[in-house]
Order: C-alpha cells, then sequence, then structure tokens
C-alpha cells in the first residue's frame, strides 16, 4: 500500500480518532519530545474553588458525625443554624479555601434572597452524595446560583425576559446527546428532515445527525475565513427556509474560535421573531468566557433557544464532566410539541405516562431529563449531587470578588501563547474583540500561496492528500495537531489548541509548521 492509499484510508475518521493516529506516529521516535496541541483540554486548574470544595468536604463530614447512626456511620446534616456552624468553622480553621465560601455566604443572601441554612444544607447533603439529585433537573439552589452565573457569562448580568430552567448534564457532550435524542423521540426532528449547521463546527455536530438514530438533511451556514469567520447575511438566509427546522452553532466557535458579532446576533434575533418562530436554535456556549463581554443566542433569540454549557474549558474541568441545558420558561419546543398531530401526542402521552400526571402537558426540559435515562429510571436522572457542589462553586468564584480577575487571568494565557505562535511562523497576527484564541486555525494552503506563490499552493493541494500536513507533522517533526477539513475547515488546515500546553511549546509548534512548509517547498522546487 502506498503512502497516499494509506493516509486515505484514515480520512474518514473523525479527527479526534486520526489524533490517535497521530499520536503514535509522533510517539515513535521520542514520546518525550512529543508536543500535542490538539485535544482542547487546558492546562490550568481553577485553585480557589476547588479547595473550598475540600474545606466544605470536611464542614460537611463534621455535620455528618455530629449526628450518627454509630461509629463510622454519620447521619444527615441537618438544617437549624448549620450555616452560623460554618461561619464559625470557617473563622477557626482558617483554610485557603474559607475565604470564598464566606463571600458565596454573603453573596447568595444578599443577591439571591435565598436563605442561608437553606443553601448550606442542600450543598452539605448534596457534597456527601447521600441521596439521589433531588429534584432530578438540578438541586434547587444550586440552579438558582448557577442560573445567576449563566446570566452574567451569556447574556451581560441578566436575561433579557423571564427566565431559563436548567438540567445539570455529564458535561457538555452529555447535553449534545441528551438534545438530539430528545428532540427525536419528541417527534421535533424526523428522518430526512433538514437542520441547518454554522461551520466550521466541532466534529460530533457533524457526525451525530448522519447516524442511523437520526438520518437528517445538514444544510452548511459557512462562516466566511476572509471576513474573520463571520456569517454573511446570504448565508444567514437560508435559515428562512421553513424546511430548516433547526440551525446548531458553537458560539464562539470551534475551531475558528470567534464569537458571533453583535450584528449577526440580531439577525438571528429578528429572522425568528419575524419569519421564522417555529425555528430551533441550539447554541454551544462553552468558550464564551474567553470573550469580553459575550453575548450568546440564548440572550438574543431567548424563546427559540436551547442553551448548552460547560464549565470545562474556563475552570480546567474536563475531568469533572460539568454541563448544563438550558431552556427558556416560555420556549419554541414546548409550543411545538402542542401543535404535534394527535396521534404523536397521544403517543408521548403513553411514553410519558408512568413520569407525569398529566403527561401530554409535560414540558420539554423535563422530558429531556426523563429521556436521559430513558425515561423508566427518572427517578434516578440528574448529575451527580456533588458534582453540582463542584458547579456551584465554580460558578460562585466567577460571582463573587475575584471572578473578573480569574476570567482576565485565563484570557491573558491563551493570548500569550498564540502570539508566540505566530511569531515563531513569521506570521503578523491580531486578536479582534470576537477572538478567545483558544484555538486557532492554520490554513496551510492559504499561507503556502503567501509564501511561495500559487503555483506551490496548487501543488501542495494536488500532490498530497488532505491530512497529509498533519501526518508528516507527528512522523517528522513530534507535533500533533487536528485536522481542519475534519471540522469543515478549509481542506489541509490544521487546528492548534492555545489550552493544553506551555508558553515556550508553541514556539517550537511554530517553527515546526514553518520548517515543514518549506521542506515541502523544496520538495517542490525538485520537482519543477
Amino acid at each position: 500500500m502506498s503512502h497516499r492509499e494509506e493516509e486515505k484510508r484514515y480520512e474518514a475518521l473523525s479527527p479526534f480518532e486520526l489524533k490517535n493516529e497521530l499520536q503514535a506516529l509522533a510517539g515513535s521516535a521520542d514520546e518525550a519530545l512529543m508536543l500535542n496541541a490538539g485535544r482542547g483540554n487546558p492546562n490550568w486548574v481553577a485553585t480557589e474553588p476547588r479547595r473550598a470544595y475540600a474545606e466544605l468536604m470536611q464542614f460537611a463530614l463534621d455535620e455528618s458525625e455530629r449526628n450518627p447512626i454509630r461509629d463510622g456511620f454519620g447521619g444527615t446534616p441537618q438544617r437549624d443554624g448549620i450555616a452560623s456552624r460554618l461561619r464559625a468553622h470557617l473563622e477557626a480553621d482558617g483554610a485557603q479555601g474559607a475565604a470564598l465560601l464566606g463571600r458565596s455566604l454573603d453573596w447568595v443572601g444578599s443577591t439571591l434572597g435565598i436563605d442561608a441554612d437553606d443553601f448550606v444544607v442542600e450543598l452539605c447533603d448534596a457534597i456527601l452524595g447521600d441521596h439521589y439529585p433531588v429534584p432530578v433537573r438540578m438541586l434547587t439552589q444550586c440552579e438558582k446560583v448557577v442560573d445567576a452565573y449563566l446570566a452574567l457569562v451569556l447574556a451581560g448580568g441578566s436575561w433579557p425576559t423571564g427566565n431559563f430552567e436548567l438540567f445539570a448534564t455529564e458535561g457538555g457532550t452529555a447535553a449534545m446527546t441528551y438534545v438530539f435524542n430528545s428532540l427525536a423521540e419528541n417527534r421535533l426532528l424526523h428522518k430526512g428532515d433538514k437542520i441547518a449547521l454554522g461551520t466550521p463546527i466541532f466534529t460530533p455536530y457533524l457526525e451525530i445527525p448522519e447516524l442511523n438514530d437520526y438520518e437528517l438533511v445538514i444544510l452548511e451556514v459557512e462562516q466566511s475565513e476572509s471576513d474573520d469567520w463571520r456569517y454573511s447575511a446570504d448565508e444567514l438566509e437560508k435559515l428562512a427556509d421553513p424546511d430548516v427546522k433547526a440551525f446548531f452553532v458553537v458560539n464562539p466557535s470551534n475551531p475558528a474560535s470567534r464569537a458571533m458579532h453583535a450584528d449577526t446576533l440580531a439577525a438571528i434575533g429578528e429572522l425568528v421573531q419575524d419569519r421564522r418562530g417555529d425555528l430551533i436554535l441550539l447554541t454551544d456556549d462553552v468558550y464564551g468566557t474567553f470573550v469580553d463581554d459575550f453575548r450568546s443566542l440564548a440572550a438574543a433569540a431567548p424563546h427559540n433557544t436551547v442553551l448548552v454549557y460547560s464549565w470545562s474549558k474556563f475552570f480546567g474541568a474536563t475531568g469533572w464532566r460539568l454541563g448544563a441545558i438550558g431552556l427558556h420558561e416560555d420556549n419554541v419546543l414546548d409550543r411545538l410539541l402542542a401543535d404535534l398531530p394527535r396521534s404523536d401526542r397521544d403517543e408521548l402521552a403513553q411514553r410519558y405516562s408512568t413520569v407525569f400526571l398529566d403527561p401530554a402537558a409535560a414540558r420539554m426540559i423535563d422530558r429531556l431529563t426523563a429521556d436521559s435515562r430513558t425515561v423508566a429510571l427518572n427517578h434516578t436522572a440528574g448529575l451527580s449531587t456533588p458534582q453540582q457542589v463542584m458547579m456551584t462553586l465554580f460558578s460562585l468564584h466567577a460571582l463573587t470578588e475575584g471572578g473578573r480577575n480569574y476570567q482576565q487571568q485565563a484570557q491573558a494565557i491563551v493570548r500569550a501563547r498564540i502570539d508566540k505562535l505566530y511569531a515563531a511562523m513569521g506570521v503578523e497576527h491580531s486578536t479582534s474583540q470576537w477572538d478567545t484564541s483558544y484555538y486557532t486555525i492554520i490554513d496551510v494552503p492559504q499561507l503556502a500561496e503567501d509564501r511561495h506563490g500559487a503555483g506551490f499552493r496548487e501543488w501542495l493541494t494536488t500532490a498530497h492528500e488532505p491530512i497529509d500536513f498533519v501526518w508528516r507533522l507527528a512522523q517528522e517533526r513530534e507535533v500533533v495537531l487536528m485536522d481542519g477539513g475534519g471540522f469543515e475547515a478549509p481542506d489541509m488546515s490544521v487546528r492548534v489548541s492555545l489550552a493544553n500546553l506551555r508558553s515556550e511549546d508553541y514556539v517550537r509548534i511554530g517553527e515546526a509548521i514553518s520548517g515543514l512548509l518549506e521542506d515541502y517547498h523544496s520538495e517542490y522546487e525538485g520537482d519543477r
């Protein structure tokens, strides 16, 4: 088998699976020298909320042992006076996690009007993990805090109208899975339906609709590389087609790493208000905190938007699996459910009859929760309670004093790295207000043309498979990057994560990209 034939075999793989092969190639020489900027797992850890978690766990154990069953068997923490006991514990202990817990107690009372004992007893019981999640969607006080956090980072501090209701999930990936499944189960998407995707996009959004579970038809609404990855008016007009049932976006985008411009958000908001009130929007906003004054589609078109969010990137918490689905209390999904044909409504009422007394009136947010456990296990649904505590403490870290400084420092980390990467390539680069700097796409054919002309670009793209550049980069330079084409970015482009390596490593990556391109150019000159 020729080298090119071997590469062709791998081009059908997801870029995440291809990355595993590239890692093997890169590690074949000296694994210790390999640089893997493929996945977006950050290499930092938000320490203060984790210290608060550890401190709260210790206090919760003390509270459990105040009401023992027998030696070694604690009881359930008791509500009355528990907030005062926590304050006394924090003052006596003086641990580093005490500051955030103290600020949080003050903040939830003064800002959200939450009773201190109600708040502390919920967190203590939850962190011990001694009960199933109740309510199953999300713990009551935790939901209030998380909603305030999402409003802060996605809507400038408050939702424009009404409230969002949340379902805590095992990361953003679980949220994606649940949304696709529940839309299909509830007859809001059928096999053969057309959905629009804002491309380039996180690869699973391209792959899931094609599975035989869904068999959806994909319409690409393309961001323009030449216009800072914006959506043109003509591309957005595709959403006016009544055959398009839903529009899914990652905002800020992955891999282009740009937030939607204000005019794009306004245009989509006007479209659903004036012409497409039935259009389902889904926005995956995990990178929103890396853009100042970020605004989500959930703020621009709240009644039509399914919100997906994860705490994993901002707080260095991919292993915690913390995510949420949000739906406005007055949303298009519930209206579409009410408008289904009678036969569909009757069948769905039967599906949920063991969970709800009035299954026909069950709202979509609660159906999502039930569907996540195949309905029959709804009583054990919900994100584990210790995870919900960590999610809440992360949120409080951002909501209370010091949260803005943490955000600025997180942004500074990735921006310093992207500057080093482009400087090492000898390429001018400037970030706009819409740029997260969390990832970057390097259009290798365009870089080839900029350096050595259109003829070299033509030779590069016709004489080699689209994955040849990332293949050789791994094999010859021990650098692993993602194939941009797998995200519907330009063929032979590469996605670099600026989150998961040391700043100085990006110098080597930039030099490796530039050096390999010169190797190709030498081969091109030899072929002429």
